[in-house]
């Protein structure tokens, strides 16, 4: 630890750098995810009594390692921003757990809840939405600090300052309100928010899908910096596997509530295995005039999350579906080098 400069102009920082060389020399799991299910009931009649269910997450495990970003892809409607926002607690599930530092998150009490938000953090998909416009960005910022205490001796100036220069603001930005700025800048003090408490994990739920291609890139880079510098860990969830590619060392594809396939991106992006996830790459733009990829079209549309299909919840729009796959649900199972996938065509 003596080889690692430090700053010492920036105490905020110094903290972060000193998080990040300590979480690269531990290999465990930071967050595991065991049999997680969201039901969202149905409510009809008279008496509104529950009628049916919106299976939003059915069964869906997986772990997170320190220092990782681990990248959550699906079209709309699949799971993906349940899912985080259940890892942090912010919807209560049907079933399943999710332990975080190997503590029940959802075991916790209130209080004890309160003292672990200061690691689980989050960034919004809109810039707009998630930031209030009768409050300034200091207010915004320094907001996390006034509800969990000041222990530094910086003030509130200071560190909201040296906040917004991390994430390639102006500290005099502090003065003005969201309006003000652009989607990109918005989303840069959601940014800030989201680090402001040294949080060791965050979800990024489609950070930056609002936003143009060009601001896109300026974005992705910075959560890459900030990633490096600070240790931090990511769920990434969006539905551009383009944009997962560049940020994520591992990706899991959902589709209907469940995981399909689950790889290290290397290994995904060179052996795609399931069919879904096939047709979600080859709707990939590539950059290169003298290149065509086979563009693979789905029929129909995708099932209701009230009434899934039995066995495996693809095979209405498959062309590859065979009578096992309309009777029995497939397992995700390990095809070899840590490369998973839910289909009977490979298991």
């Amino acid at each position: 630890f003596d080889n690692v400069k430090i700053d010492t102009q920036h105490p905020i920082e110094n903290t972060l750098k000193k998080q990040a060389f300590y979480s690269k020399t531990d290999t465990t799991p930071l967050v595991v995810v065991e049999n997680l299910k969201k039901y969202f009931p149905i409510k009809g009649g008279v008496f509104k009594t529950t009628i049916g269910n919106v299976q939003a997450v059915d069964n869906v495990s997986f772990s997170i390692q320190k220092g990782e970003a681990f990248g959550l892809v699906g079209e709309s409607g699949c799971g993906k921003t349940t899912t985080g926002r259940m890892i942090l607690n912010l919807l209560e599930p049907t079933a399943g757990k999710v332990h975080f530092q190997g503590i029940d998150v959802f075991s916790m009490a209130r209080a004890q809840m309160r003292d672990l938000r200061k690691d689980l953090q989050i960034i919004f998909q809109d810039p707009y939405a998630s930031l209030n416009p009768r409050m300034t960005v200091y207010d915004i910022v320094s907001e996390c600090f006034i509800i969990h205490g000041n222990d530094s001796g910086l003030s509130l100036v200071d560190r909201v300052a040296a906040l917004l220069k991390m994430v390639g603001m102006e500290p005099d930005h502090m003065r003005r309100y969201p309006h003000q700025f652009s989607g990109g800048q918005r989303q840069r003090i959601g940014i800030a928010r989201a680090i402001a408490l040294n949080p060791k994990f965050i979800v990024c739920d489609e950070p930056v899908s609002a936003l143009d291609v060009s601001i896109q890139a300026q974005i992705i880079n910075l959560l890459e910096d900030l990633q490096e510098k600070l240790g931090l860990t990511y769920l990434f969830i969006a539905h551009d596997l383009s944009v997962v590619k560049h940020i994520s060392d591992r990706i899991a594809v959902m589709y209907l509530g469940k995981i399909v396939e689950m790889a290290k991106t290397e290994s995904f992006f060179n052996n795609t295995l399931h069919p879904y996830s096939k047709a979600l790459l080859s709707s990939v733009p590539i950059p290169d005039m003298t290149t065509k990829r086979e563009r693979i079209i789905l029929q129909g549309d995708v099932p209701s999350p009230s009434n899934p299909p039995k066995g495996c919840r693809f095979h209405t729009r498959c062309k590859y579906a065979m009578d096992i796959c309309r009777k029995i649900e497939p397992r995700l199972l390990d095809t070899g080098s840590d490369h998973f996938a839910a289909c009977h065509l490979i298991n």
